[in-house]
């Protein structure tokens, strides 16, 4: 592997349970009963809040009901996020990872489907210009389309110069790891950040399962 593309939340930043409580509150305003927790997993993480208002309300919003909830679920979020300091923190030695990675020049990006004021709340409360080129870092802008697509991890690869066999992604998600499997990604690692072992052993194409990022196994770049 030449390269390493990281997914953000539930990845480097451990908020899944942040996400689940924001999007259960707004999946009862836009249904009238809550996502439950196997929706969640499988319709909720790494898809745009376009592609989740479509299932809770089973039609394609309009732009400006995306606009609307989708902003209001996420000032919900960012708030949860300060107001709980012990959980608003970098993953278990991803520091040292993205320390290590920095200092041997191995090309590294961020491929979320996150929207930018996120993205731009993550970027200054983690200072992630320390490690990444934010001109690389891939968001859902509105364009891309959501994972299990492929696109976004086919940009992020075209970004850091590397064809997608080259890189090595990251995910927590059963969407994202479906995204990276049809980018036709090297080699995928899930972390169990929020999950057990046996949700991600039925899965298909994963190299190795970490619960933190000091089990990464750093000589797959040598």
């Amino acid at each position: 592997m030449k390269g390493i593309i990281f997914d953000f939340n539930g990845t480097l930043f451990w908020d899944s349970q942040l996400h689940y409580d924001a999007w259960e509150v707004f999946s009862k305003i836009l249904r009238g009963t809550p996502f439950t927790r196997e929706e969640m997993r499988e319709k909720m993480f790494g898809h745009t809040n376009a592609d989740i208002i479509e299932y809770a309300t089973g039609k394609k919003p309009s732009f400006e009901m995306v606009e609307k909830y989708g902003k209001e679920k996420e000032a919900i979020y960012r708030k949860q996020c300060i107001a709980n300091p012990d959980m608003f923190k970098l993953a278990p030695y991803a520091i040292e990872l993205l320390n290590y990675l920095k200092s041997k020049n191995i090309p590294m990006t961020i491929a979320t489907m996150s929207e930018w004021d996120n993205v731009e709340f993550y970027i200054k409360e983690f200072e992630l210009q320390k490690w990444f080129d934010l001109d690389k870092i891939v968001y859902s802008d509105g364009t891309i389309p959501g994972k299990p697509a492929p696109d976004i991890f086919l940009i992020a690869a075209k970004k850091i110069g590397l064809k997608p066999e080259e890189c090595v992604v990251i995910e927590d998600a059963i969407a994202g790891i479906e995204s990276a499997k049809n980018a036709g990604i090297g080699k995928i690692y899930a972390i169990a950040s929020l999950e057990p072992d046996s949700f991600y052993e039925k899965i298909e194409g994963i190299e190795k399962i970490i619960h933190n990022f000091n089990e990464f196994d750093r000589s797959i770049f040598k």
